[in-house]
């Protein structure tokens, strides 16, 4: 079994979507205001407003990516405005990660692995 897909529920679909692209440097050719693919690869992150009203940040999710480069990906970040939350850390598991906000306030981690 794997995972197929990853839906972050918003009120502002073009908001997220495009925090999303400009997160991952992709360009979907969408401006649609109900429902964006924006990874659609093995597993996909779509972003969808399903018309309910939403409260930001119901702390409730975390969403984690892998990338090559931890410490790249935390001064591009920076560079963005991201809010982050936590800078790059070893972990006792063989990771090392950081967190940040998406503009919902949902967390999100970028990871990278030891190369033990």
């Amino acid at each position: 079994m794997k995972v197929g897909e990853v839906c972050l529920l918003t009120n502002d679909v073009i908001r997220l979507s495009n925090f999303y692209k400009m997160l991952f440097d992709i360009d979907n050719g969408s401006d649609d205001n109900i429902h964006q693919f924006i990874i659609a690869e093995e597993t996909t992150l779509t972003i969808y407003n399903d018309g309910s009203e939403r409260k930001i940040n119901s702390n409730n999710i975390c969403i984690a990516f892998t990338v090559n480069n931890i410490d790249v990906e935390f001064e591009r970040l920076k560079i963005l405005g991201v809010e982050i939350i936590e800078p790059p850390k070893e972990r006792p598991w063989g990771v090392r990660n950081m967190s940040f906000l998406d503009p919902d306030h949902n967390l999100i981690t970028f990871r990278c692995f030891s190369k033990r």
